[in-house]
C-alpha cells in the first residue's frame, strides 16, 4: 500500500506541490494528470525516492521512503519519459546489467528475465541490440527494467509519448498487466489512453490535488455536458433557438461547407435527449449529434479551468 500524507515541495519560495495526500492499494493503476507545471514530475520524483519533500511523507507498506535505505528505494520501479537505455547492448545484456545494479543475484535475474520478457511483450527481441529497436520496443525495454526486480511500486512517466497508434494499442495491454499485485502510476498527455488504462485518476492543478476518483465518479461531479449538433436549417435560426433554452449554458453556431448549421453546445446537465426532441419539434433536421471531446478531456478541463 502506498500512502502520501501532506506532500509539499518548494523550489525556493515557489510551491510545486501543496499538501497532497492519497492512498493507493496494490492492484490499482492510477493516472496522474495535470497541465505542464502542475507538479506531476515533482510528485513522481518524490514517490520514486529521488527527491525529498519539503514536508509530508510517502510510505510503502508503512516504510517512509524519505528515511529508507538505498536498497529499499532501489526496489521502486521508475521509467522516466526518456528511457535510460544503452544502445550498444542487447536487450538481455542490458536487463542483466540493470538487475545487478539493482542488487539482484544472477540466479534471481535468470529466473526473472523470462517472466519480464512476457510481461513487457519482448519475446523474440531478447538478443536484439537496443539501438536497432523501434521507439515502441525501446519503451517496452524501459518498462522491463522498471519491473525487473518485481517492485511494489511502478512509476511510468509518459510511457506512450512518441508512439504511433499501432504501438500505443500494442503497449496498452502491457501497462494493464503491470497492475497485478502492485501499484502503478502513469502520467500521459494522451487522455484517451489514461481513460482506457487507468482504474483511478488523480488530477493536480497548480500543485494541489483537485480530484481523486474513478473517471465515472469524476464525470458525475460536473454539472455541464458538451455536445455538437449539425442540423438542416439556417445558422441564425439555430442560434436564436438555442439562446432561448434554459438548459443551454453556452453555444457557438457556424455554417458547414455543405450549408448545414453546426453548433457546439454546453448543457446544464445531461439533457441530450430533451435537446434532440426539441430540435426535431422546432423543425430542424438533425444530421449529426456528437461529443466534441471525450469525457475525460471534459473532466480534465473542468477541474483545471474551474468549470466544476
Amino acid at each position: 500500500m502506498i500512502t502520501a500524507t501532506g506532500l509539499t515541495r518548494y523550489y525556493g519560495s515557489f510551491p510545486a506541490l501543496q499538501d497532497v495526500s492519497f492512498t493507493v492499494e496494490p492492484g490499482q493503476i492510477v493516472g496522474l494528470l495535470g497541465r505542464n507545471g502542475a507538479g506531476k514530475s515533482t510528485a513522481f520524483k518524490i514517490l520514486a525516492g529521488l527527491m525529498p519533500p519539503s514536508s509530508g511523507t510517502v510510505t510503502i507498506d508503512g516504510v517512509d521512503i524519505t528515511t529508507a535505505t538505498d536498497s529499499f528505494k532501489a526496489s521502486i520501479g521508475y521509467l522516466p519519459e526518456r528511457p535510460p537505455l544503452y544502445d550498444d547492448m542487447t536487450v538481455t545484456g542490458f536487463l542483466t546489467h540493470l538487475g545487478r545494479l539493482k542488487g539482484m543475484s544472477s540466479t534471481d535475474i535468470n529466473k526473472r528475465l523470462p517472466e519480464v520478457m512476457v510481461l513487457a511483450a519482448l519475446q523474440g527481441r531478447e538478443h536484439q541490440v537496443i539501438g536497432t529497436l523501434s521507439h515502441g520496443f525501446r519503451k517496452r525495454v524501459g518498462i522491463a527494467q522498471a519491473v525487473l526486480h518485481d517492485p511494489k511500486l511502478v512509476i511510468l512517466d509518459e510511457p506512450i509519448s512518441g508512439l504511433d497508434p499501432k504501438q500505443i494499442a500494442e503497449l496498452r495491454p502491457v501497462i494493464r498487466s503491470l497492475g497485478e499485485g502492485r501499484v502503478v502510476f502513469v502520467s500521459s498527455h494522451i487522455l484517451t489512453e489514461v481513460s482506457q488504462t487507468c482504474d483511478r485518476i488523480l488530477v493536480l492543478n497548480e500543485g494541489k490535488l483537485v480530484a481523486d476518483d474513478s473517471e465515472a465518479a469524476l464525470a458525475s461531479r460536473l454539472n455541464t455536458h458538451r455536445v455538437a449538433v449539425t442540423v438542416r436549417g439556417e445558422a441564425s435560426s439555430l442560434d436564436r433557438w438555442l439562446s432561448e433554452r434554459i438548459d443551454v449554458q453556452e453555444h457557438d453556431v457556424s455554417t458547414t461547407k455543405d450549408g448545414f448549421a453546426k453548433a457546439r453546445i454546453t448543457l446544464t446537465g445531461d439533457v441530450r435527449e430533451t435537446l434532440v426532441s426539441g430540435l426535431v419539434a422546432a423543425g430542424f433536421g438533425l444530421r449529426l449529434l456528437d461529443d466534441p471531446m471525450d469525457e475525460l478531456e471534459e473532466i480534465f478541463l473542468g477541474l483545471t479551468e474551474g468549470e466544476q
